[in-house]
């Protein structure tokens, strides 16, 4: 039932339910507070004809336009942290800092930035490409002009040997031969339906899962050191890659056109690359059409950049704080990912999941709630490369995930919540499978449902590895926000559209006031969020 609030004009104080469950008793449901919710809505809203009073639009604008993008380790990087370090101050909160962590021995992370760019062909005939220069990749020295040959990874030794001194002074075409793309019959943007909702309520069975797309047979570790020698010592002019081909060597589903695409992961292996770019797929299937027909075709690529190797073997999170005032030990967590490509200004990935989270702590500072646990911020480095700066954190503060032996911190834990899924509106929250939360953020979200439908999936979130998956892996609580997809896997993410104009403001605001109440149930419950199983100890493995 609802509680009436003792001041006149509010909502009422809490939301209790005690009525059965489908015929069964069942514990007293989650307690609510709706003043308080009433008063986070107002804070970011304003209220009725008043002036809307969020801050995300101009959070948004320095991690993007003003500091973007924010590969990691850049200076546009440390820009954006500097400043939101400085932001965080100005509002209050407590024990901010950036808290470094190392960097993988295989994995340095310089500093680099690019300071020029410029692809095209130049015979047959002249053509711009929409193209941007791979992150690191290495300067060309200058223009630099060449033959454009197709490359297709060698099978064999003797498939390598029959190429070997071939490539020397090459443009390579990497993604092999043109690309029939598909065409964009989906909606480039897009919010889910109320039947796709009440399918993400569904387990997906794990009779026939999907095979991922494949490219050709597997290739051996042994077979792919033996090209990354040769090709150290071939020497091909540069290396282009077709922006639809993201992962697995075939064409996004989800390609729309005239969109570089961003790569996967840094790694050992591509530490001596040479000059690399990515080109749109029309413009990468045009060289390769024109090759397949034997015309030479000539290809004109710049790419200028600053290296700077001081912070190779390092980075750092931001972490700021509102602290508790009955279990200040007791933690709840809000997170999203500073870093970004190069490609773009990182907007939807993840200026506003940071604008969003930051917005949140701004609104329960500022409006002095008092919340037993601390709430604690962290905008994660690294993310990209495989979630290094989120699990470098856990490992800190919690556990090794490699022999999970738990650090005291482990058991003053709660929760874990995680925005990285672009700037559409919160529909829910994804379990992955902690099915003794369900109950707890159905009654949450019931106080929300003006706001959202609130859909509790029991899956993992759909949109890709990110970093609530470092808290996950040694036992803690922790969940990714169900969202609208709008066009951030369509348009958006690991492109070179990836700018301010993509975000949805309107959206990102529902975002804060969402995550704000999330936050102050989770630091005001008489209990910490119910874990799943402590899991075995895992070797370690990459994200993305």
């Amino acid at each position: 039932m609802f509680r009436s609030s003792a001041a006149p004009g509010l909502l009422a104080v809490s939301l209790l339910f005690t009525t059965p469950l489908a015929g069964q008793d069942r514990r007293q449901r989650e307690s609510v507070d709706l003043n308080a919710l009433y008063r986070i809505k107002t804070a970011e809203f304003g209220s009725a004809g008043g002036n809307p009073k969020s801050k995300i639009e101009d959070i948004a604008y320095h991690l993007t336009d003003r500091y973007g993008p924010r590969l990691t380790n850049s200076p546009q990087f440390r820009q954006a942290a500097n400043w939101v370090v400085q932001q965080l101050k100005d509002w209050g909160l407590a024990n901010v800092r950036m808290e470094k962590w190392s960097t993988p021995a295989d994995r340095p992370l310089p500093s680099w930035q690019c300071t020029f760019f410029s692809a095209s062909m130049v015979e047959p005939s002249y053509q711009p490409f929409i193209a941007m220069p791979d992150a690191w990749s290495p300067a060309t020295g200058g223009s630099i002009t060449g033959p454009a040959m197709l490359f297709q990874l060698p099978q064999s030794l003797e498939e390598l040997e029959k190429i070997r001194g071939k490539l020397a002074g090459k443009m390579l075409l990497m993604s092999g031969p043109a690309f029939r793309l598909p065409l964009p019959e989906a909606p480039q943007s897009h919010r889910l339906t109320n039947e796709e909702l009440a399918d993400l309520t569904r387990e997906l069975t794990p009779a026939n899962p999907p095979s991922p797309p494949s490219s050709g047979p597997p290739i051996s570790e042994a077979l792919l050191g033996k090209i990354d020698e040769w090709l150290k010592q071939d020497r091909p002019l540069a290396l282009l890659r077709s922006g639809a081909e993201p992962d697995f060597g075939v064409p996004s589903q989800d390609y729309q056109g005239g969109t570089a695409l961003g790569p996967g992961f840094l790694n050992a292996s591509t530490a001596y690359r040479e000059p690399t770019a990515i080109l749109s797929a029309e413009d990468y299937n045009r060289i390769a059409r024109l090759l397949a027909r034997n015309v030479p075709v000539q290809l004109r690529l710049e790419i200028k950049t600053e290296v700077d190797e001081t912070y190779k073997a390092e980075s750092f999170n931001v972490i700021a704080e509102i602290p508790g005032v009955i279990k200040p030990d007791e933690v709840v967590m809000a997170g999203a990912h500073l870093d970004s490509w190069a490609y773009a200004t990182g907007a939807t990935d993840n200026a506003i999941g940071c604008a969003a989270a930051m917005e949140a702590m701004r609104l329960l500072k500022s409006l002095k709630l008092p919340m037993d646990r601390t709430v604690r911020l962290a905008l994660w480095g690294g993310e990209e490369e495989g979630l290094l700066g989120s699990r470098a954190f856990v490992k800190q503060h919690f556990a090794d995930r490699a022999d999970m032996r738990l650090k005291p911190e482990h058991e003053k834990f709660s929760a874990y919540f995680n925005l990285d899924g672009g700037s559409g509106k919160i529909r829910g929250i994804y379990l992955r499978h902690n099915e003794m939360a369900r109950p707890v953020f159905e009654d949450w979200f019931a106080a929300l449902k003006d706001l959202t439908s609130g859909t509790v999936s029991i899956r993992d979130a759909e949109n890709g590895i990110t970093d609530h998956l470092s808290f996950d892996e040694v036992g803690l609580p922790a969940f990714s926000f169900l969202q609208d997809p709008l066009d951030f896997e369509t348009r958006s993410r690991h492109t070179n559209m990836d700018t301010f104009d993509r975000i949805q403001l309107p959206d990102a605001e529902q975002i804060a006031v969402v995550l704000a109440s999330f936050l102050y149930d989770a630091a005001t419950r008489p209990d910490k969020l119910p874990r799943k199983e402590l899991p075995a100890p895992k070797r370690s493995n990459t994200g993305g």
